[in-house]
C-alpha cells in the first residue's frame, strides 16, 4: 500500500512523505522517502525500498491513492517489470486505503503531538527513528494480537 502525506516541518511549507506498507502485516512500514518535491521519484524511491525489504511475489497487488505519481509511466513500468498488479482507491474515498489512513492518523498523534519539526533534517531523523526504532519493532497493535509489526511477522514466518 502506498500513500503520500504532507508534513509541515516548520510551519512554512509542505514536505511530502511517501510510505509503502505491507498490507498483510497491517502496520509494517516497508519503504519511505521524504523530499522537498512531489516528483514521481519520491514514490519510486520508497517503492524500491519496499521491494528490497519485502521481495513481493508476482501478481501481488500494489494499492495506492490516485496521485499522479502512482499513475506515472515510470512507476507503472516498475510495477509491470515486477509482474505486480496495480490497484487505486476510488476518487475521494479514503476508506479504500483505510490501513494507510489509520497509519497516518497514529503517525500524527504519536510523532507530531509536540508540533512541527524545527528543520528538514530533524524531520528526517525523527521520522526514521519513529518508524524503525518504535513503530515497527515496539508499537503494539490490537489487530495483531497485541504484537508489534516485527514480532507479528516473526510469528507468521515461524508458523
Amino acid at each position: 500500500m502506498g500513500r503520500r502525506y504532507y508534513l509541515h516541518p516548520y510551519g512554512r511549507w509542505n514536505i511530502p512523505l511517501f510510505v509503502c506498507m505491507d498490507g498483510f502485516i497491517f502496520a509494517q512500514n516497508c519503504g519511505m522517502d521524504l523530499q522537498d518535491h512531489m516528483k514521481e521519484s519520491l514514490v519510486i524511491t520508497s517503492f524500491k525500498k519496499a521491494l528490497a525489504n519485502r521481495k513481493p511475489q508476482e501478481k501481488m497487488v500494489i494499492h495506492s491513492d490516485r496521485g499522479g505519481q502512482y499513475a506515472s509511466k515510470k512507476f507503472r513500468k516498475l510495477i509491470d517489470k515486477r509482474r505486480l498488479t496495480q490497484s487505486m482507491s476510488d476518487a475521494d474515498n479514503p476508506y479504500d486505503n483505510a490501513h494507510m489512513e489509520s497509519y497516518f492518523s497514529r503517525f500524527k498523534a504519536e510523532l507530531m503531538e509536540g508540533g512541527a519539526f524545527d528543520n528538514a533534517e530533524d524531520s528526517r531523523t525523527e521520522i526514521f527513528e519513529f518508524i524503525e526504532m518504535y513503530y515497527n519493532p515496539k508499537r503494539l497493535h490490537s489487530s495483531l494480537g497485541y504484537l508489534s509489526p516485527n514480532n507479528f511477522e516473526l510469528n507468521q514466518t515461524a508458523a
